[in-house]
């Protein structure tokens, strides 16, 4: 899971850092600290957050951990040909 968050959309509503604290944090009263990458125990929470977004600053988009490394692998190997 990659989460990317408009921060010039982002209004400090907060939703997200209730709805999933792990990953939205609020620095001071109205900066959003966020984690891009966080844990899928955690994608549940994170979607409700996304969704919960008065602004929809929030994008979530599903990645697929085992593919990502298969590509890595194909790009080590065909740099060591």
């Amino acid at each position: 899971m990659r989460v990317v968050v408009d921060l010039n959309s982002c209004q400090g509503y907060a939703q997200c850092c209730f709805l999933a604290p792990e990953t939205f944090k609020l620095a001071g009263e109205e900066a959003l600290m966020y984690h891009p990458g966080p844990n899928n125990e955690h994608s549940e929470k994170v979607l409700r957050a996304a969704a919960s977004c008065p602004v929809q600053a929030i994008f979530v988009e599903e990645t697929n951990h085992q593919n990502d490394e298969q590509k890595e692998n194909k790009e080590v190997g065909k740099h060591h040909d």
